[in-house]
């Protein structure tokens, strides 16, 4: 780690473990999460162990299931038409909020085929993340899981793989991501609640975060008065934009995001 980080996060003293789960689940407003000092908890490991590399098999393009899950929790994969393995594209990596589905990301399907990206947007195992219900555990492994089929099937640029996510999946996307900084180009967080990130961490990935100033679901505080400033602090490139909304990801945000993502040499 290097100096100035005081990561891992955790609850805020005084905070009970349901009221960190409601403000995880994206179901209540409550107020953000502060740092602590040991990072000890419930949690199992945060690393991903998934890697592009030379695909041994031909994608389907368009929308396709993963057909990893079960028939109510498994997952999308989008290739655009455009895709040859000849050319490694860019991989967006999507996580839905609280009791959503990968299928809830289907305006990204024009915005993959705009920008030449693959787009894979898993379900969680349960109704939201692992890490609120207890700690990393089984949607690591579906994701790695997930990511090895799409880098199995698809030919990816190793230096344009951002993780993002919405809400929850915005809480969940941060925490995971800087623990696999080696993997992870870009993070991008639509509207995070908490920050509460494993161990090891790893890498320093550029992040960009948003948030609506009227939210009334996770506050806008829990991004700009705590969130941004911390992962700034750490050492972390934040590119932080307010919009003036609510609880959402409104068109432009989606594509400034993009746009930052790509932009990157």
């Amino acid at each position: 780690m290097t100096r100035g980080r005081r990561f891992p996060f955790s609850i805020r003293p005084g905070m009970s473990r349901r009221d960190f789960v409601k403000v995880g689940l994206a179901v209540a407003a409550a107020p953000a999460l502060a740092r602590c000092s040991n990072g000890t908890g419930p949690l199992g490991s945060p690393r991903l162990s998934a890697r592009p590399g030379t695909p041994t098999g031909t994608p389907t393009l368009g929308e396709s299931f993963l057909g990893l899950g079960t028939a109510n929790r498994d997952g999308v994969l989008y290739v655009p038409q455009s895709y040859s393995p000849d050319t490694p594209m860019p991989l967006f990596v999507a996580l839905h909020g609280a009791s959503g589905a990968g299928s809830a990301w289907q305006s990204y399907y024009t915005r993959s085929e705009a920008r030449g990206m693959v787009f894979l947007a898993p379900d969680s195992r349960s109704y939201t993340w692992d890490l609120v219900l207890g700690g990393f555990g089984p949607d690591v492994a579906f994701l790695d899981e997930a990511l090895a089929y799409t880098f199995a099937h698809c030919a990816i640029d190793p230096a344009h793989i951002v993780l993002g996510g919405f809400s929850d999946g915005a809480s969940y996307a941060l925490s995971l991501g800087v623990c696999n900084g080696d993997l992870f180009s870009h993070l991008i967080a639509y509207s995070p609640g908490f920050f509460h990130p494993g161990t090891p961490i790893v890498g320093t990935p550029p992040v960009f975060i948003s948030h609506g100033t009227e939210d009334t679901v996770l506050p806008v505080s829990s991004s700009r008065d705590v969130i941004v400033p911390e992962l700034r602090d750490a050492g972390y490139d934040v590119t932080y934009r307010e919009f003036t909304g609510p609880h959402s990801v409104p068109a432009d945000i989606s594509e400034t995001a993009l746009d930052w993502f790509l932009a990157a040499p």
